[in-house]
């Protein structure tokens, strides 16, 4: 009777094992009834999707460390999974070593949540981290790249496609809601300046690449963005390829998750762990299905997703001025008439023949600062395009 499997691309590669469990056709490990669990590992979209869905489809339980797939196509697993009485877990899919789903899943379903708030993509955060140390963007990029921390290719990274994924599955998590990663708006930190990482340090900030999830009044905002977020926030002091991630709940208030968010140690951490709560929730079902919902809630809830003009945040908005008289006023004036309150105004000392100005705000819709901005940035003495960096405080 076989115990176990494992499906590989090169059933010729010598390996340090016994070799008689591996093999490089799938329907091997599909259609073995020996065989309840199955780990998927593989990387990328295909053949990993549709052989979750095979598997899902014949009963087995799957884990997976996918974010891709389980962002992409999850509410299409998942129901598969309730279907054919099976389970899906995915708890490496997030900061891998980082327990952070099963306390949402889990921990915190007693409670209300509000907002959830990670630096859940290493590379991003190493290349913020190296900014504050000195080294440029490009540089900073190509050291990570030299240690292995981002691809030849980091768009995914640096643009906030990976962060986006987990954020998907953080927001389903935490407030019931279907996964809808086309929704997320999503931007990188390729543009961000060691200039702007330097005005933030002065005014207190530091700039981190966040995945924010945010029960607002009218919906679900779902953003990843570089963010100023004051420096005596826990959050804001992980750097490195560190992930953290920040759960505020109505009535514990708020807890930090913090640790290796990649690597093969911290992900197969993750998944051991949900084979052992595969192993015992299903112990107690007839049916195999276990007793946790997939997703946390017994039923999901259509709540809107908010629309990136329908965000509100504070703002970090930097723009070069010639030096006339009355600039600056013009400014405030234009931010006044739209109903934004100034929180700073910092004029920072002349670059060749412009002032950069530097002016933090309290939160606002984004749509009136939309309109601010192209106000402001037709004014004849200001040159160059307005830099506009969101901030959040993250106070409860």
């Amino acid at each position: 009777r076989v115990l176990f499997r494992s499906l590989v691309s090169d059933i010729s590669k010598e390996r340090a094992f016994n070799t008689d469990i591996v093999t490089d056709n799938f329907e091997d490990i599909l259609n073995d009834e020996s065989i309840d669990l199955v780990i998927e590992v593989l990387g990328g979209v295909e053949p990993g999707k549709e052989y979750i869905k095979a598997l899902l489809s014949n009963g087995k339980a799957v884990i997976t460390a996918n974010k891709d797939i389980i962002a992409d196509c999850g509410n299409q697993l998942v129901q598969l999974a309730q279907e054919n009485n099976t389970c899906l877990y995915f708890e490496a899919a997030v900061a891998a070593g980082i327990p952070v789903l099963k306390p949402l899943i889990e921990s915190l379903r007693g409670e209300e949540l509000s907002r959830v708030t990670g630096i859940i993509n290493g590379t991003s955060n190493y290349i913020l981290t190296s900014m504050e140390e000195g080294s440029s963007y490009g540089d900073a990029l190509s050291t990570a790249q030299e240690l292995g921390y981002a691809e030849p290719d980091p768009t995914n990274d640096v643009e906030g496609i990976d962060a986006a994924h987990k954020l998907t599955i953080l927001a389903s998590c935490a407030f019931g809601i279907p996964l809808q990663f086309d929704k997320v708006y999503t931007e990188g930190i390729s543009k961000i300046t060691a200039q702007d990482v330097k005005y933030a340090e002065e005014l207190g900030f530091r700039i981190k690449h966040l995945g924010i999830a945010r029960r607002a009044e009218k919906g679900i905002e779902l953003r990843v963005h570089p963010t100023l977020i004051p420096d005596e926030q826990l959050i804001a002091n992980v750097n490195g390829v560190k992930n953290a991630v920040l759960v505020q709940a109505n009535a514990v208030g708020p807890t930090l998750y913090y640790g290796a968010g990649a690597g093969a140690g911290p992900t197969a951490s993750a998944v051991v762990a949900d084979v052992i709560d595969i192993v015992r929730d299903i112990s107690y079902t007839e049916d195999g299905a276990g007793t946790i919902p997939q997703l946390a809630f017994e039923a999901l809830t259509n709540m809107p997703i908010l629309s990136r003009e329908e965000m509100t945040t504070g703002y970090y908005i930097r723009l070069n001025a010639e030096d006339q008289t009355g600039v600056l006023a013009d400014v405030t004036t234009i931010l006044s008439r739209a109903g934004i309150s100034i929180d700073a105004i910092m004029q920072q000392s002349r670059l060749k023949d412009l002032i950069p100005i530097v002016i933090l705000t309290d939160p606002i819709v984004e749509s009136k600062m939309d309109e601010a901005l192209a106000q402001i940035q037709a004014l004849p003495a200001i040159r160059g395009e307005i830099v506009r960096i969101r901030l959040e405080s993250l106070d409860s």
